[in-house]
């Protein structure tokens, strides 16, 4: 049973460093997190937002695996720039893996500039800079060496180089995005249509990350993205595709997928005693990883999202295709899309 766990345990390690991306932080929910995946995609679509994420994962594997996210952007408008405007950003982002209890939180503030290209279009950069603080509780940790050929024996000497509690670095990463949206009350427009496509790069200067004495970084984080959100013809229905890539070092993600969104309300026009709802089910694959079945909930300045990572890689064995449950918490102030958004004479727009 014992050598079945440590089996378990290096499979887990070796799949967390070469195809989860080096453990960077990792959100199934990718729409529901711009932050993670481009800092230009702050006060695009919502003046105000504020988003909580919490994802676990592994519980079968060793220790599990917890990453928890909170994000908030506001747009900043002024009568000068008339149709453009600025937004500043921040998230903090934390993570916490294994018997070693390795941990990583990398709190950041951004800032973002939307030009409007046309009535329908605008073009979108960011910047976010921070740091980057790692932990790890070396005591957790068991070599071959202190195992006297009967049981494991604390005492004796790991042979290994002595490693440092905690590593610190200077942070940095930016992108740009380029937002489509046709129609400024979008949830149930019979023409609506939105899309949100870009590139984005995070860790792009970052130091030193090892715990021992090494010139050892964590390579830089590529991101391209294409999120959208459109009408189905002949219903006030919609689909949501979208396809995310992600390349760090050696490493890649590919996820792509779909929700349908049913309107289950439209706002009243005039009262505002109706409020806008809707229910929106799907799924995503992450190229030989996981299938992750995912449910959203929006309700007026509301959103609940949750999915499930149903394994199928080859820690398939050990996690017996059970991955991690995740959960978003969205509050929006004055959601709008389209000609609404940037304006402060118009009601919200859902």
């Amino acid at each position: 049973m014992k050598t079945r766990y440590i089996l378990y345990t290096l499979l887990a390690a070796a799949f967390v460093n070469q195809t989860v991306v080096a453990q960077d932080i990792h959100f199934s929910q990718y729409a529901e997190t711009p932050s993670s995946i481009n800092p230009a995609l702050a006060g695009v679509t919502y003046n105000t937002r504020a988003m909580v994420n919490y994802k676990t994962q592994w519980s079968n594997v060793g220790t599990q695996y917890q990453t928890m996210g909170f994000s908030f952007d506001q747009t900043i408008k002024h009568k000068k720039l008339k149709g453009n405007y600025f937004a500043v950003a921040t998230n903090i982002f934390k993570d916490v893996s294994g018997d070693a209890k390795l941990s990583t939180l990398n709190p950041n503030l951004g800032i973002c500039y939307s030009q409007k290209i046309s009535k329908k279009m605008k073009l979108s950069s960011g910047v976010q800079s921070g740091f980057f603080y790692r932990t790890i509780d070396g005591s957790n940790l068991h070599y071959d060496r202190q195992y006297n050929g009967y049981a494991f024996n604390p005492n004796l000497s790991s042979g290994e180089s002595p490693i440092r509690s905690g590593v610190t670095s200077f942070d940095l990463g930016g992108g740009i995005n380029l937002n489509y949206i046709q129609s400024d009350k979008f949830i149930s427009a019979k023409n609506a249509a939105k899309f949100d496509v870009g590139i984005a790069a995070y860790h792009y200067s970052l130091g030193k990350t090892s715990f021992i004495n090494s010139n050892e970084k964590l390579d830089t984080r590529f991101c391209a993205y294409f999120n959208s959100d459109f009408n189905i013809p002949n219903s006030v229905n919609a689909i949501m595709p979208s396809i995310l890539i992600m390349r760090q070092g050696p490493s890649t993600e590919f996820l792509a997928g779909a929700l349908f969104k049913f309107i289950l309300g439209d706002p009243s026009t005039y009262t505002q005693l109706k409020k806008p709802k809707a229910l929106s089910v799907g799924g995503y694959y992450r190229y030989k990883d996981a299938i992750i079945p995912t449910m959203l909930l929006q309700y007026n300045k509301y959103a609940i999202g949750i999915s499930y990572d149903i394994n199928v890689s080859a820690l398939t064995p050990a996690s017996k295709r059970n991955g991690g449950l995740e959960v978003m918490l969205r509050y929006n102030l004055f959601p709008g899309y389209g000609v609404n958004l940037g304006r402060t004479d118009t009601k919200p727009s859902y």
